[in-house]
This record gives C-alpha cells, sequence and structure tokens, in this order.
C-alpha cells in the first residue's frame, strides 16, 4: 500500500494517508479512494462515498462481497470453482434435536476433513479459520464460535492438493502466483495443512479466468486469493478478497 503511494507521488500525484480511525472520522474530501479497510464503519463509509460517485478502488460494496457467508453464496451462484459448503448458524450444535444438528448433517454430506470460517464477516483473527478432522470436532468448533458472538460460519469440504496464493488486477495483464508454504509465507500458519506443493500440473490461463470471473461477480478490481490445485488438474478458489 505504501509502495503505491510512492509510486503515485513519483508521478505527480497528491497522497494523503489516513488511518481507518482517522478515515471514520475526519473530512475526506480527495475524489479518489485507494484502501485496504477491513473494519465494517469504513466499509459504509467507502460505500457511502462511491454512492456519491468518487472513484473507490477497492469498492467497499466489493469488499463486503468479500465476507465469507456472502462470497460463498456468490461463487456457487454464478458457477465459480469453489468447495462444496454448508452455511449454519452457530447455535445448532447445542440443539436437542438430532437431526437439526450440524454434525448428522455433515455426516449425510460425505464432509470429513474440514474448514469452518466465520460467516459474518473477513478472517481478522486466527481462531476466525479452523480446521476439523472429524464431524465431532466442527461441532464443538461452532459452539466456541457461539461463545465467542458469532452468529453464523460457513463449513467448506477440506481439499487435499497443492495450495496457490495468488494477486491479480482485474482486466489487466498482470497475475502472480506462488507456492505460500514452500516460501515461508503464512499468515495463520494454516498452509501447513496442505504442506509442500507436489507440484501438480494446471492450466495457468484457466487459473486467470476463473479469478476473472470472481473478481467480476464480487466487483473487487485488486485482488488476492487462494486456490487447491487438485491431482486431476482442478482448480478450485478458497478465498478471494
Amino acid at each position: 500500500f505504501n509502495a503505491a503511494a510512492g509510486q503515485l507521488r513519483r508521478r505527480g500525484f497528491e497522497v494523503n494517508i489516513y488511518s481507518e480511525e482517522q478515515f471514520q472520522t475526519f473530512d475526506i474530501k480527495e475524489p479518489v479512494i485507494l484502501n485496504m479497510c477491513r473494519e465494517r464503519a469504513s466499509i459504509a463509509r467507502l460505500q457511502a462515498m462511491e454512492n456519491d460517485g468518487r472513484v473507490v478502488v477497492n469498492s467497499g460494496f466489493g469488499i463486503e462481497n468479500c465476507t465469507r457467508e456472502r462470497m460463498t453464496r456468490i461463487l456457487l451462484g454464478h458457477g465459480i470453482p469453489y468447495p462444496d459448503s454448508l452455511t449454519v448458524n452457530t447455535n445448532e450444535n447445542v440443539l436437542d434435536q438430532l437431526d437439526e444438528a450440524v454434525r448428522p448433517r455433515l455426516q449425510k454430506l460425505g464432509f470429513t476433513q474440514c474448514w469452518i470460517k466465520r460467516g459474518d464477516f473477513h478472517a481478522m483473527h486466527k481462531e476466525d479459520v479452523s480446521f476439523c478432522r472429524h464431524a465431532q470436532e466442527a461441532q464443538e468448533v461452532l459452539q466456541e464460535y457461539f461463545y465467542r458472538g458469532i452468529p453464523r460460519a460457513v463449513i467448506n469440504r477440506h481439499l487435499p492438493g497443492d495450495l496457490i496464493k495468488f494477486y491479480g488486477v482485474a482486466g489487466q495483464p498482470f497475475f502472480y502466483w506462488f507456492y505460500p508454504f514452500d516460501t515461508g509465507h503464512s499468515k495463520y500458519g494454516l498452509e501447513a495443512i496442505n504442506g509442500h506443493s507436489q507440484g501438480l500440473p494446471f492450466d495457468l490461463k484457466k487459473l486467470k479466468d476463473i479469478c476473472q470471473q470472481a473478481a467480476e461477480v464480487l466487483d473487487v478490481v485488486v485482488y488476492g486469493g487462494d486456490c487447491i490445485v487438485g491431482a486431476d488438474g482442478s482448480i478450485q478458489i478458497i478465498d478471494f478478497n
């Protein structure tokens, strides 16, 4: 972000940088807003500025679309490759009726290993994304989410294969990808679940096309994310923001 601001200044533009707290409270006059906002109040203000005609990158509406439950619904709804998923209320695990509890639903769908991710917002803490080895563990994790005040969660089927991280700009030639675990790149250490890459072959053009489609439907111009390449060369997006 700072590098982008520096490049703009070298090209003769005036650039002012605000913290999210300042952005939420100051009288912002600039006609172009480049941001990496994550807080709800900031996103709401970005949306208001965009509605007023200012240029906002990334769009506050796009940022909101990348919250987990909304993103899951949008990507699956547009046929973009994404893991089998189940969206649940986190208090479902405390229900007495067996047929309404999460554990038997996962077992019925054939979910064994899976990922639980907070559905209402972006992952802000390590505990907002949890790997579960079986359905019973998933139900216990959901109970922890419930006690933390997270009302909704998305459960993704775990996908074996090579984990790839990518970055790109919609409609532009720039696209970069790498194996995060192999290069020691980690946010919460969860890359270790898939481990070292096997160098599974995949169609790079297909990956770019999938990312372009995701960027369009989510309304995100400058994006990054993660995908899994399967042994058969399949590509499935597991995160996009």
